[in-house]
């Protein structure tokens, strides 16, 4: 698999555009030589395999599906329980620097299905709200009935769910955004003036930014095989997401390539595509006391009073640095925040 990566890459055809040093446009074409380059010679996948492979990973049947989750215990049995939940572009990766920081609960990260290092996902239909019941199935098989579930993204949607359709299982919510899909629904004229001021902000982005959910959502088929196929088309879609979407120097080099990396060797990359594809039925507000991180650089940073037209907010923390992948950029401040969501739910 690596030396065909390299082939591949050696081979890369570089494509001509006018835009070329423009970072508004994408990933500019000096940057993405400079990690093709580290990428076919230098980088060692093999070490962070061999990292990841190290992660306490267990199979919990859910189901008809098996649910591959890091299960990190704490030496007390009776200690708390915290899911983690990851989003897109990115995988189980994203909360690797906060397991250290959790030693004291027994603490689940699952590989959500269709994202790196989950089961292979071969039939359609997965979408955020199966995943949640998949991820409660996998969770009571593990022997945890009340839990506080922590995520953003994809993530942050699926605990939405899981909230709302497991009241008694939720002991609190912990999110670093509200479930995207609320703004399509929203009744602005329930709203706070600078709620409404967001809903506007968050149309623009979509405007400007949104373009992959478009396509991803609508097309899936077509953009799996141009990015499947291609190691540098794959690293070009995923590194300006995770590169615009966080602090300035959040990722090395070789952090960066080793979660693009964990999409091709997995070859992931469409079936990420589901929770895009597959439409969603999302609850109504929710009642499960919740925290919620705000980190400057993340995408859409909501004001308090949007997020408590559909949540129940008791705490709203604002953060001076940090994006959309807080865990991994700002990993005390996300503990802290979920320490507060755990005491929240005592």
């Amino acid at each position: 698999m690596i030396e065909n990566l390299r082939e591949r890459l050696q081979w890369t055809r570089r494509v001509a555009s006018p835009w070329q040093d423009d970072r508004t446009r994408g990933i500019t074409g000096g940057r993405f030589d400079e990690l093709l380059e580290r990428w076919a010679n230098g980088y060692d996948w093999g070490m962070h395999e061999r990292r990841i492979a190290g992660f306490p990973w267990v199979t919990a049947q859910a189901g008809d599906t098996e649910l591959r989750v890091i299960h990190q215990r704490a030496a007390n049995p009776d200690a708390p329980v915290v899911a983690l939940l990851h989003g897109w572009p990115d995988s189980v990766l994203r909360f690797e620097r906060v397991l250290p920081l959790l030693a004291d609960l027994h603490v689940v990260v699952p590989a959500l299905p269709g994202f790196p290092f989950a089961a292979p996902l071969t039939a359609p239909g997965m979408s955020v709200n199966r995943i949640a019941e998949i991820v409660a199935d996998a969770l009571d098989r593990l022997g945890y009935s009340r839990y506080t579930v922590s995520g953003g993204d994809v993530g942050g949607t699926v605990a939405e769910i899981l909230a709302a359709q497991h009241p008694n299982r939720l002991a609190a919510l912990h999110l670093t955004n509200v479930a995207p899909l609320r703004a399509l629904t929203a009744d602005r004229a329930k709203l706070a003036p600078d709620a409404i001021a967001y809903l506007d902000r968050s149309a623009q982005w979509f405007r400007t930014e949104g373009g992959y959910i478009a396509e991803q959502s609508t097309r899936p088929n077509t953009l799996a095989v141009a990015l499947g196929d291609s190691p540098a088309g794959l690293a070009a879609w995923i590194i300006e997401k995770l590169e615009s979407w966080s602090d300035d120097a959040a990722f090395t080099n070789d952090e960066l390539l080793t979660w693009v990396s964990a999409y091709w060797v997995t070859g992931t990359i469409g079936t990420s595509f589901a929770t895009y594809a597959e439409p969603a039925a999302l609850p109504g507000r929710i009642d499960t006391p919740t925290v919620l991180s705000v980190f400057p650089r993340d995408i859409k940073p909501e004001p308090r009073s949007y997020a408590e037209a559909f949540l129940n907010i008791r705490e709203y923390v604002e953060h001076s640095a940090g994006g959309h992948f807080s865990a991994w950029e700002q990993p005390a401040a996300y503990v802290a925040d979920l320490r507060r969501a755990l005491a929240l739910g005592c």
